[in-house]
């Protein structure tokens, strides 16, 4: 089953796509997100493209457990996903992703600051990949 990975950002977003078995996920593109309308009518165009069948998206839970508005944020963001692809959607915690991506991309040479939209695609390649790991279809 190819999969989609979504790290929400109010500026960017970054997306990882899975093989087309479901087991790697690679980094696929970052979008600069001007509203939530024209974002999720580039990710349903690249989800048709791409044969992609569920979306994975990135839920800004705190340390603590809890969600916050940014994590009611991207859950209203992923209701209008589904209601415009009618794929289906699991969210999972995207905990330390991007601090994990910095890190990564830091230990290659290369500074985060400055290539943020690597940094956005490698969150995602990096929650894609654990939902991937996790082993749920």
């Amino acid at each position: 089953m190819r999969s989609l990975g979504i790290d929400f950002g109010e500026k960017r977003i970054g997306l990882a796509i899975s093989d087309p078995a479901g087991r790697v996920a690679v980094p696929l593109a970052t979008l600069e997100r001007r509203n939530d309308r024209s974002a999720v009518r580039q990710i349903a165009e690249i989800a048709r493209r791409e044969g992609i069948e569920r979306l994975v998206l990135g839920e800004p839970v705190g340390l603590d457990g809890r969600r916050g508005p940014a994590a009611e944020r991207v859950e209203r963001f992923g209701r209008k996903l589904t209601e415009l692809t009618g794929l289906p959607l699991e969210r999972v915690d995207e905990a330390l992703t991007t601090v994990e991506a910095a890190a990564r991309l830091r230990a290659a040479g290369v500074d985060p600051r400055r290539q943020p939209e690597r940094l956005d695609a490698l969150a995602a390649q990096i929650l894609l990949q654990d939902a991937l790991d996790s082993g749920k279809p």
